[in-house]
């Protein structure tokens, strides 16, 4: 969000001439505005630190008197460690600085020193970045560290910011109206840009970027918010009213009773469904929650009101196990549900597109060949799209157009922490199923290392004894199929070894077929084979009710997301199901991952703590994240901020004031600038 409409090119800034802009241009710091807006990435405290209550790694900086002859170590090319031991009040500390040799000579014993560094609280040693000769006066204890790229330095930028702040800071523009800055208390922007380049203190750096959060994610809200009311008033739907006692027909037939957040997001669908405007809806619901259920419900309801419907699922066998839930359901209650797949060939798949086409079909469950051109709905009203991320925008874009202002439902088993689904899924509504079925047993979960093997093979095999099953896990180790797949054989070997002839050991790697996945697949769900060695990951909703044992491979290659939708596979039955990741991880990041897999079986849980490690552009992949690049703003930690910014961008858009008030004139023309008022191209 630019904070300097006026555009002025960065040479106005006093000492920037055009060779050093060119540098500055590698940064993407074009203008006058890029600059002032280019906020320090972190900030240094110089304030003096008492040792005896600084935080172990903590950044601190201390007075104290050279104790011991400094030393050099060279070692390497051209790289050296200089050390001396420090008198800090009553602590001797050993302070440790690299590559700064030269420093020997200006430093002799019993002098007073001010050192910064980062604290090593158990070695008792300081990891010195800065020394100076005594006791050193302070005038300003917080320093602005910039984001540096080769000979652009922090210091560089710090001056250029310095100088643009002098010459242009009061031009700074003010996009909030005062009536929300009052509401919220938040200081003005040209203060707040003033107080993140120059703090006086932590206090008002708190306040400055609290002021910035907040605009950055009301600006990219209100884009949110405009799309979504765009999408609505454009997307004229059929409102298919479902029949309350119709519902309660269906779910009264069920041999088991409903949850509170299966039955609440039943009525939200239902909701959808009788408005004017076409459904965006995403529901994400935990691995095992009981989305499938309530799919089953609202496709009962809008059958019951005389109108086709379909579901659509990435790979095959999720298709048929759909298919088997959905005709269990659904055919007692006299609706007909058919698969619609690849292998649907000859005369069987003219027999089925014809009935399909006379409107003698209910429910069409496939993949993606419900798509293809020759697939005609008599009258379809409703269709739910389940893992959407697997199909592209075309795809879903097809399945819609199968039929007049279709209603269509999204669904994944990929916790999306609400954070980013409010952010990422801004201009959809989200259900979320955040309850288990009653009586499912959570998967006891443990973490071994690689030497606890033999222990592992004999706690799987008193499993496979009871007549259970097995899945195990070997990771992609490079992207190199072939040493993918030499790792699944290698296990795959020392398995069958191991298990002799007592069990049937199957494998699956990316170099099969779909054709041959599938047999390996029927092979273990029909319990042929009773340990499944797979590299790839094994379907997302797959449902083997036998299997009750996941040993994960090296399961600190996997992200925490990964490894709970692993586990998922297991736990399907009523017996007690277990996973065990096999793991020697050797990063305090990794070590935490196993710890916190232990710890819970609630993906929602694990997709929070999965983005408190690796940040939202790892957690989508950046590129499909869909989020800006906050300058100043993070949707983990400030998710409270986000919430309050998506209402408050919600009402605006909605209300008239906000499109002709003189106050809101800086974020309409903001809107306007990002092309969200042009909304020709939205799907």
């Amino acid at each position: 969000m630019s904070i300097n409409p006026h555009k002025r090119p960065i040479t106005d800034v006093t000492g920037i001439g055009e060779e050093k802009a060119k540098l500055f241009e590698g940064l993407k710091l074009k203008t006058v505005g890029d600059l002032l807006e280019n906020f320090p990435f972190r900030y240094e405290d110089y304030k003096i630190k008492d040792l005896q209550s600084a935080e172990h790694d903590e950044r601190v900086t201390v007075i104290g008197t050279i104790h011991s002859e400094p030393s050099v170590r060279y070692y390497g090319k051209k790289k050296n460690r200089l050390s001396f031991r420090m008198l800090v009040g009553k602590l001797l500390v050993t302070v440790t600085f690299f590559n700064r040799g030269f420093l020997k000579k200006q430093l002799t014993l019993g002098a007073e020193v001010t050192v910064s560094g980062k604290w090593d609280r158990h070695r008792m040693t300081i990891t010195g970045t800065e020394i100076h000769q005594g006791a050193i006066q302070q005038e300003q204890t917080i320093e602005p560290v910039y984001s540096a790229s080769g000979t652009v330095t922090s210091k560089m930028i710090k001056g250029a910011i310095s100088q643009a702040l002098k010459q242009f800071g009061s031009e700074v523009p003010e996009p909030l109206p005062e009536a929300i800055r009052t509401k919220y208390k938040l200081v003005s922007k040209h203060e707040a840009v003033t107080q993140l380049h120059h703090p006086t203190d932590q206090g008002t750096v708190k306040q400055a970027r609290r002021r910035m959060v907040y605009e950055e994610f009301l600006a990219f809200q209100l884009k949110m918010q405009l799309f979504r009311k765009v999408q609505r008033e454009q997307s004229s739907g059929q409102a298919i009213e479902v029949d309350q006692e119709i519902l309660k027909t269906f779910i009264t037939s069920l041999p088991f009773p409903l949850t509170n957040a299966q039955n609440r997001v039943i009525q939200e669908v239902i909701k959808d469904l009788a408005s004017p405007y076409q459904m965006n809806r995403l529901l994400q619901g935990d691995v095992g929650s009981g989305k499938t259920v309530v799919a089953a419900a609202c496709l009962y309801g809008v059958i019951c009101e005389g109108y086709q419907t379909a579901l659509m699922v990435p790979t095959e066998i999720l298709a048929e196990q759909h298919l088997e839930s959905l005709k269990g359901w659904l055919e007692p209650l006299g609706k007909r549900v058919e698969l619609f797949s690849g292998s649907l060939k000859g005369k069987r798949r003219r027999e089925l597109l014809q009935d399909l086409a006379d409107g003698t079909i209910d429910l069409a469950v496939g993949t993606h060949a419900l798509i293809q051109d020759d697939v005609v709905f008599k009258r379809l009203g409703f269709a739910i799209t389940d893992e959407q991320h697997r199909f592209g925008v075309n795809q879903r874009r097809q399945l819609r157009s199968k039929g007049e202002h279709v209603d269509v439902l999204f669904m994944t088993a990929t916790p999306i922490p609400r954070t980013l689904a409010i952010s990422v899924f801004g201009d959809m509504d989200v259900s979320i199923l955040d309850e288990m079925p009653a009586g499912r047993k959570p998967i006891e979960t443990y973490w071994a290392k690689h030497d606890m093997l033999e222990r592992v093979l004999g706690f799987v095999e008193k499993e496979l004894q009871q007549g259970r099953q097995a899945y195990v896990i070997c990771p992609l180790i490079e992207e190199s199929e072939m040493l993918d797949v030499q790792n699944a054989l290698d296990v795959h070997q020392i398995l069958t070894g191991y298990f002799k002839e007592r069990f049937a050991v199957g494998l699956m790697h990316g170099r099969l077929s779909s054709d041959e996945k599938d047999e390996v697949m029927a092979l273990f769900d029909q319990n042929k084979t009773q340990v499944l060695v797979s590299t790839t990951v094994v379907e997302v909703g797959v449902n083997v009710p036998n299997a009750t044992m996941m040993v994960i491979y090296d399961a600190d290659r996997f992200g925490l997301a990964q490894l709970h939708q692993l586990r998922g596979r297991v736990g399907r039955g009523d017996a007690q199901s277990y996973c065990v990741l096999l793991a020697d991880p050797k990063t305090e990041n990794g070590r935490e991952r196993m710890r916190i897999m232990t710890e819970t079986n609630d993906g929602f849980v694990l997709s929070e703590r999965d983005l408190e490690l690796r940040g939202p552009g790892d957690f989508f992949g950046a590129k499909q994240s869909g989020l800006p690049d906050f300058k100043v703003a993070d949707v983990v930690h400030d998710y409270r901020t986000l919430e309050v910014a998506r209402q408050d961008a919600q009402a605006l858009v909605e209300s008239n004031h906000f499109w002709k008030d003189p106050e809101y004139q800086w974020l309409r023309e903001y809107l306007e600038t990002t092309g969200a008022l042009d909304q020709g191209k939205l799907d």
